[in-house]
Formats: structure tokens, sequence, C-alpha cells
């Protein structure tokens, strides 16, 4: 048989090889996904948004699954499809999110944001790590199995989002009334990071989140400094004063009530996370500065992971152009993004940061606060069969056994997940601590997305393999359930 043949018939058979004979197809369609400037939260890229999702379902039905379909929502839609045909074996939901936040400022892009660019090992664009380029690893390891073995090990339910960089206001109640048609043995989200090259790891445990809008209003309409300044309160000062109220000057937050709930973690757990965690040096280097800050007593592994925060994300009010204006601006606004720890409940703090700052508001000025949205913090068993699964597919995708970590970021619907379907999240993330994301230039580690295709090959094959504890009537009623 010709070397070309054996080729021909070994990808057919084996996934892995598969995988590793189209990369350059693979990063071709991930050029395509990326494209799309699916940015959720601005009103003008809706159409983007649909768009994108269309593309999504196509490109599902492409590889092979089923029932592959654009699901309308209150504002952006949800992309599902199904592959069902492995009676008495588990079931894994793949989730992950096509929508991204916005890209500006563009002026800080080295190439346009949705213009994807290779650049060394790199694809640079927004949303080409988070989360485009981490779901499309999964959707190429499914295609990997089902365009060689022609089946899957186990069935497969994919719930591909466009609303989480807003909060998933509509997968959340979609989630809970579907929870039969979504039932799973687990569920699977490749959203998070490694804690660098070739150091994979697992995530098990995330902040919440509370996104607020601050404005601080005076007169009605700009006023002229000359005459009315000295005689009015500035709205712009009168909220940096605010501002300045939040925390004391170690950066403990000073909102009262505010730490009540927050739980407080013994030494065996602190010590794991000194022993497994990024150091506070690695910490700064990846965020390219010197010096740390925040709360005394803790490492910064500690305080962006089980330690809330509180910060200023914009900024806005008066005259934002080139040189001087002479006024006294009717409005100022701040945006602010709370991180929240175990046992804080949003809403409740929600209420005590309105209540603090209707204490410092002086009466010289009106507020209007508005809540964008609100996560819970989420917790996960390191010790279920799911998790040992995703341990040994990292090992063999990556030729390194995984450690597991917690992070400081937030990923809305793993509550719901939890909740509704009463499965264990597996957060396996392939994305590196300097790929930006959520800032201009934002990258994707191509070895990281072909070894993520390999491990995802991995992570189908150790589930049908270790989740064996369930009974396989349960397999079965779960794979019949669906939309």
């Amino acid at each position: 048989m010709a070397a070309n043949e054996v080729e021909r018939v070994m990808s057919r058979s084996h996934p892995h090889v598969y995988a590793r004979n189209n990369r350059q197809r693979f990063l071709t369609e991930l050029k395509e996904f990326v494209r799309f400037p699916s940015v959720s939260a601005q009103p003008q890229h809706a159409s983007d948004v649909k768009r994108c999702a269309v593309w999504l379902s196509n490109h599902l039905r492409g590889v092979g699954l089923e029932h592959a379909r654009v699901i309308k929502t209150a504002r952006h839609p949800i992309v599902y499809a199904d592959w069902l045909h492995a009676p008495g074996r588990p079931t894994v939901l793949v989730y992950g999110h096509y929508d991204v936040q916005p890209a500006e400022p563009l002026g800080e892009w080295r190439t346009p944001p949705f213009e994807p660019t290779v650049r060394g090992q790199n694809i640079y664009g927004r949303g080409a790590c988070d989360d485009k380029g981490q779901l499309f690893a999964h959707i190429k390891a499914l295609e990997s199995y089902l365009r060689t073995t022609g089946r899957l090990p186990v069935n497969v339910k994919c719930v591909f989002e466009g609303e989480e960089e807003i909060g998933s206001p509509n997968l959340k109640p979609f989630v809970t009334r579907h929870a039969r048609a979504l039932s799973a043995d687990t569920v699977v989200i490749s959203d998070t990071r490694m804690l660098g090259m070739n150091r994979p790891a697992i995530t098990y445990g995330l902040r919440g989140a509370l996104s607020i809008e601050l404005e601080v209003q005076g007169a009605s309409h700009d006023l002229h400094s000359g005459n009315f300044g000295g005689a009015l309160l500035n709205p712009l000062q009168a909220l940096s004063r605010i501002i300045c109220k939040l925390h004391d000057r170690d950066g403990r937050i000073l909102i009262p009530g505010f730490y009540d709930c927050v739980r407080r973690w013994g030494a065996t757990e602190r010590d794991y996370m000194k022993r497994v965690g990024p150091s506070d040096t690695e910490i700064l280097r990846n965020a390219g500065v010197e010096h740390g800050w925040g709360e005394r007593g803790f490492t910064l592994y500690e305080r962006t992971t089980v330690r809330p925060a509180l910060g200023v994300t914009g900024l806005g009010g008066g005259y934002q152009g080139k040189g001087g204006k002479s006024i006294v601006p009717a409005s100022a606004v701040a945006k602010i993004d709370i991180r929240l720890v175990p046992d804080q409940a949003p809403a409740e703090i929600d209420r005590l940061f309105r209540e603090y700052i209707c204490r410092l508001t002086p009466p010289a000025v009106k507020i209007r606060i508005r809540t964008f949205f609100r996560t819970r913090p989420a917790l996960i068993d390191r010790t279920h069969p799911a998790m040992r699964a995703a341990v040994a597919a990292y090992s063999k995708g990556f030729g390194v056994a995984p450690v597991f970590v917690r992070s400081g970021g937030s990923i809305p619907i793993v509550n719901e997940f939890q909740k509704s379907l009463d499965a264990p999240v597996v957060l396996m993330g392939f994305a590196l601590p300097d790929d930006r994301i959520h800032a201009p230039n934002e990258k994707f580690h191509l070895p990281n997305f072909y070894k993520g295709i390999e491990t995802g090959v991995w992570f189908l094959h150790e589930v049908g393999n270790k989740l064996h504890h369930q009974p396989e009537g349960l397999h079965r009623q779960r794979a019949a359930a669906t939309l």
C-alpha cells in the first residue's frame, strides 16, 4: 500500500491522526469564526451576533452533529446540537460562548480585532481565545471522532450561547425550563486558563460577579465654568470623592457588611493553593507591572480567587476631546465590577452597595444606579470521576498532568448547570496567562489549540470509561432526552 494510502486509512480510523492532518483547515475555519464581530454588549452588533450563531449552527451540522439549530431568545440566540447514538453510555454537555467583549480601545490593536492574524505561533483577534478558540477545540474533537470512527464514545449535547459576556440573562431560564432535555452526566467548559506553557490546569473555583453603573447627575446640561464654577458641585468631582471612599489605603472594601459572609479557608486549603498556584512574581509578570496592591495578609493569588474585589472599569463625563473646555459637566458615570466569593450573595451585596452609595452622596447631586448582571460564585468537587477523566485527558493531550486551581473570573452559567442539571462541571481551559483576554491584541496560542483538540478527543474517551458509577438506565434516560 502506498504511503499516502496508508495515511488516508489511518486518518479514517484514528481521531488523533485526523486532528493532526487537518490542523491547517481547522485554523482557517477558526479564522472564519473569529471574523464575526459578535459583541453581545453593543446593540449595533446584534445582527453580527445572529450571523455568527447561524454560521456556528451550520458548522456543527457539517461536522456530523444532529438537530443543529439556532434558538431565539429575548436578545441573542442560543445554538444547540447533539449526537445521541451511544445507548447505555454517559452523556456529555459541551458548553461555550460565541459572543465576545467589545474591542475598544481600537487604537491599541496592532492588527484589526476582527481580521484574525497569525503571527508566530499565535492567532490574534477579539474572541480568538475567549471563547471561540477554546470552544472550537471541542467541536474539532467531535469532528475528529465522527469523521474517522463514524460515532462517538459518549452521547453529546452542545449548548453555545451569545450572551456570556453580559451575564447569560437568557441562558439561565432556558436551562431551568429545559433541564430534562439538557440532562447530562457531566458538563465540560473550556473558558479558563492554564498556569503557563505546558502547565495545564483544571479550575475548581470561580468568583461571582456584580456589574453596576453609577451615575452622578448635577444640572440638566453642561454649564459655563466661569459663571458657575465654585457655586455648584461638579458631578465628576462628586463621583471621584465617592470612588475614593470605596476602599481603605490597603485595598479593603469599606462597604459596611461586605465581608460578613466571606468564607474563611483553613491552612490546608491555603497551603495547597500556595503549592500549586502562581506565585506573586508570576502574577505580576503576567500583568506586566512591578508592584501589587490589595488586602494585607493574602497572596496575590488569594486576592484574585478567594477574596472579593471591587474595581472601577470605566469612567465618563465632561469633555474628552483635545485641549481644554470651560464647563461644569452635567453628569459623570462610573462602571463598577465587583467580584464575589463563597458565601456572598450577589443580591445582598447589590443592596449593601446601594445603601452605602446613598450615604456617601452629597445633597448637591443626584445619583442613579443600574445593575447589569449578577453571577454567583461556584465551587466544584475535585474528586468526581469526571475530573479524573479530565486529568487523564490532559496527561495524554499535553503530556503533563494538570493541577487544580481557582480562577478569579466568572462564568455565569456554571451555578445554573450545577443546580438545574445536578451535573459536575469540568473547567478544562487552554488559555495562557498572557493571552490578553478582554484586552487589545487578544491571542490564542496555536499549540494550545491543537493540543486542546487532542485533549478533547481523549476527554470523550475517558468519560466513556470512567463515568460508569451511575446505572445504565439513567445513562439511557439522559441520552434519550433532547430539545
